[in-house]
Order: structure tokens, then sequence, then C-alpha cells
């Protein structure tokens, strides 16, 4: 990894809310490398999403500095998929994962291609005439995902996608999108609410605190890479990695309860 691709320093969000402020985030300061894969967790209503937004575009910040390093100006700067499935249902798979490309004007010659090889990448293949409603809940996921890598964005926002699906389903999405990551490397922010989820794709996890949000732990994941998600998750480095990031997380789970059992 070589270089900064996200950067912030002291940034804040602040939303009006019924006559006073709603104070969203704080003094987030984060250096985030190139082809980093970065996970971030932290209790409800922390902040997560509004930074991902923030990153993506949907919101300005109202403190502070972000600055996106950008390498190549022909790639659109990110792409983010979202926890709700967001395909579009009078498209076929093909079709969805070929829908930003088309956008941007890209030869259909070329974008066929595109389309195939991530297709491929996502185990869609068969299924790239069908249409959403014919497909499973994880299926959508993962044209989701593929979608996003066609684009070939810069930086891929990803904002807690496989948290609708079971428990199986969600293992094997995590192993698809290391696989597709492996050989892509593109950088990778996360948002998850789980711990083993965090721990089995990222290089490193971020802890958020509760709101306003700001970054209260960093920890480095050293297990090696490519990785199995059940095999990972046996092992006592992974059980060790999952107690460093429970205890600054569980201080501030505990204090969001406390905050919203003062509040009502």
């Amino acid at each position: 990894m070589s270089g900064d691709r996200v950067v912030t320093r002291h940034l804040g969000m602040r939303f009006p809310l019924r006559g006073r402020e709603l104070v969203a985030l704080e003094d987030v300061n984060l250096r985030m490398a190139d082809q980093e894969f970065c996970c971030i967790v932290g209790p409800s209503g922390c902040g997560k999403t509004t930074f991902l937004r923030i990153l993506a575009g949907l919101e300005r910040q109202t403190a502070g500095e972000l600055h996106l390093e950008v390498t190549d100006p022909a790639r659109p700067l990110s792409a983010m998929v979202f926890q709700e499935q967001s395909v579009f249902p009078w498209m076929t798979v093909e079709e969805n994962v070929g829908y930003g490309l088309r956008m941007r004007g890209v030869h259909a010659t070329v974008r066929r291609g595109v389309v195939a090889h991530y297709l491929e990448k996502v185990g869609l293949t068969q299924f790239a005439k069908a249409y959403p409603y014919q497909l499973s809940g994880g299926m959508k996921q993962r044209a989701s995902v593929a979608r996003a890598f066609a684009t070939a964005p810069q930086i891929l926002l990803m904002d807690e996608p496989f948290a609708a699906v079971d428990e199986q389903t969600r293992a094997l999405l995590q192993e698809e999108l290391l696989r597709v990551w492996e050989s892509d490397r593109k950088t990778v922010v996360y948002i998850t609410h789980s711990i083993d989820e965090a721990l089995v794709l990222g290089d490193r996890v971020l802890v958020m605190s509760a709101r306003p949000g700001h970054i209260k732990a960093e920890i480095p994941v050293t297990l090696p890479r490519p990785r199995s998600v059940y095999e990972l998750k046996s092992t006592p480095e992974f059980a060790e990695l999952v107690a460093k990031v429970w205890e600054p997380l569980r201080q501030e789970v505990l204090g969001s309860f406390s905050a919203m059992a003062r509040a009502s």
C-alpha cells in the first residue's frame, strides 16, 4: 500500500433537529492508505453511516476537512453498496451490473466484457438474464457488489451490505467479496455491526464512539491473506483480536444504552 487515499482532519457533522442541533460526528481524524480494506464498527446511532455518506459526497461535513486522493480522473471516485438491496427490479442482472458503465458511456462491447468478468467473479453468470424477483436476497447483494466493482471506483464504500442475509449466506458472500477484492485491491471502507465480519475482511478495524462519533480505537488486523472465513474464526489469533475490538466497543455500547435510557 502506498500513499493516503482518504484523510479527514477534525471532521464534524451537525444536523438541525426540532429547534436544536444534533451532533452526529465530532473531531473525526483518519488516514487511510491506498488499497486498504478498512472496517468500522460502533454502537447504533454513532454516525457510521453519516460518515460513509460524507465520503460518498451524499452529505457535506459541517466542520473539518476531507481529502480523497484522485489518481485516475477517468474513473469514478467512489461507489457505494447499501444495506438494502439496491438493484433495479426492471433490469436483468447483467443490465444492473453494467448500469454504471452505461451511464459513463462505456462502449457496449467493452461493457459486456467487464460485466461478464464480474458476474463470473460473484458466481452469477448463469443468472445474467434473470430479473431480481427471480433471485434470492444473497444473489441480489452479489449483483450489487458486482455492479460496484464493475464501475472501477477508486474507493468502494459499503454500508452493512450483508446484514439482511442469514449467517451461512453471509459467510459465502464474505468469501466472494474477499476473492474479488484480492484481485482488484480497491480501497474499501466497510461498515458493520459484526466484530467477526470486520476481522474477517479488514486490514484494520476502527471503533467509533457513541454519538457524537469519533475514532476511539484502531486495531490492525494481522491475520494473513488470503482468508477462509470459518477456518480463520477457529484460530487463537482471531479470538485475541475479537477481544481487542470488543474491549473499547463494549464501553461505547454501554454508554449508548445509558444515554438512551436517560433520554426516555
